[in-house]
């Protein structure tokens, strides 16, 4: 029997396809879209600015968007959709020693917020509007989940 193994070293994204979503840190909203996506983006130690350009690319390209009759069609870019970007350490949790979760793998929160940054200047620069909530603080994040579509994309492959 082979056993999974849980990978580090990469910048992981979990992408939901919303319908709308927004981001409130204490009861105001700092960020809000529509059709689009919600990416939770964590970063882990050794991550590079290679890594997140690769990400954006991925992320801005990837067909998940439905065009008249056809789903999974149009990419993020053809289909002019909104993107919320979240920072989100707990997507690097190990969890296979012990009930708590370490987060020893994830990158300090200098180098995070630099990379986070950097993603979400690339996804800017080609053209999409992006929202984002603010880096360290906690958050409520409300989802309209459409389809539901979600998706787990990583920068490097194992």
């Amino acid at each position: 029997m082979e056993l999974f193994v849980i990978q580090f070293n990469f910048v992981r994204a979990l992408i939901q396809r919303v319908a709308m979503a927004c981001v409130s840190v204490n009861h105001e909203v700092i960020g809000e879209i529509n059709r689009g996506m919600v990416i939770l983006l964590g970063v882990a130690q050794g991550d590079t600015r290679e890594d997140t350009h690769y990400l954006a690319r991925k992320i801005a390209n990837m067909r998940i968007f439905a065009d008249e009759g056809r789903e999974f069609a149009l990419s993020a870019l053809d289909a002019r959709a909104e993107m919320l970007v979240v920072s989100q350490f707990t997507l690097l949790a190990d969890v296979r020693k012990g009930r708590r979760p370490s987060f020893s793998k994830a990158a300090s929160p200098c180098e995070a917020k630099q990379l986070y940054g950097l993603f979400v200047d690339q996804l800017r620069f080609m053209g999409l509007k992006v929202e984002t909530g603010i880096f360290q603080e906690y958050m409520k994040v409300r989802i309209d989940n459409d389809g539901p579509v979600t998706i787990m994309v990583e920068s490097k492959l194992s």
